[in-house]
């Protein structure tokens, strides 16, 4: 698996999205990939910080649509769900490095990460209601926990795209710097957070998620079961089938 590379330099685990030409759109092959991957790093006691990357013009442009019709997410064991449970349960911290587009899952991914630096070319995006489905990842919780609920409302209600300084003064975003040092800047604040006692580390982080643990959860299998409904609603089969055709879906027929 090409499309998903691991890199490690003494303690830090570098998973980076390498499918340039789709824009680093994740297929089920490349969830399994990550979750694998993030496994390991958990287990692998002398990893010690995961750092989530794309390339300088790229972070993800989220799920591939057309490897997504082929293969619907249809338990909750497949890889997608595998993916979110690991990340959202990882002990040890997480850091990642956005340049350019972050749609869907490349932005609620950020959500779980305990540093974000975003290039200045950042864009990040959560078009869930335009392809007729609902958030994932825990957003629909943590998006009005960190920005507010009325900022989160706009961005997952209208799905309009929003850039890095935006998504700084949200709270989701540590740091913005200029594109080209952004992953620089990243791997400097993971070799920083691997230098410090691990226990320490890990036990602080686990103290802040603690009182949401709860709620993640749950709100993880509610919004897992309801995007699995909707995947059969005639709002998304119209919307996923648009995409294929590349025309405007139209929701104004009747049902949807």
């Amino acid at each position: 698996m090409d499309e998903i590379v691991v890199e490690r330099r003494g303690p830090v685990a570098a998973l980076g999205f390498n499918r340039p030409a789709k824009k680093n759109a994740l297929t089920a092959a490349m969830y399994a990939a990550l979750a694998e991957a993030l496994a390991a790093a958990e287990a692998d006691a002398a990893v010690r910080v995961v750092l989530f990357h794309g390339h300088e013009d790229v972070f993800t442009a989220g799920n591939d649509l057309s490897d997504f019709l082929d293969r619907p997410p249809s338990g909750g064991d497949a890889p997608v769900f595998r993916f979110l449970r690991s990340v959202s349960g990882a002990v040890k911290p997480l850091v990642a490095s956005v340049n350019g587009p972050a749609v869907g899952l490349g932005t609620t991914l950020l959500f779980h990460c305990d540093v974000v630096v975003a290039g200045d070319n950042a864009r990040f995006q959560l078009p869930f209601t335009s392809l007729g489905l609902v958030p994932e990842f825990a957003s629909s919780y943590l998006l009005p926990l960190i920005a507010g609920y009325q900022r989160a409302a706009q961005w997952l209600l209208l799905g309009e795209p929003f850039g890095a300084e935006e998504a700084r003064e949200a709270g989701f975003v540590t740091r913005v710097v200029p594109a080209a040092q952004c992953l620089d800047a990243a791997w400097r604040i993971a070799e920083r957070l691997a230098a410090l006692p691990p226990k320490s580390v890990q036990g602080t982080k686990a103290l802040m998620k603690r009182a949401h643990r709860a709620a993640i959860d749950g709100q993880l299998a509610a919004e897992s079961e309801r995007f699995r409904a909707m995947l059969g609603e005639p709002a998304a089969r119209e919307a996923l089938a648009a995409f294929l055709e590349r025309r405007k879906p139209d929701f104004t027929r009747g049902g949807m």
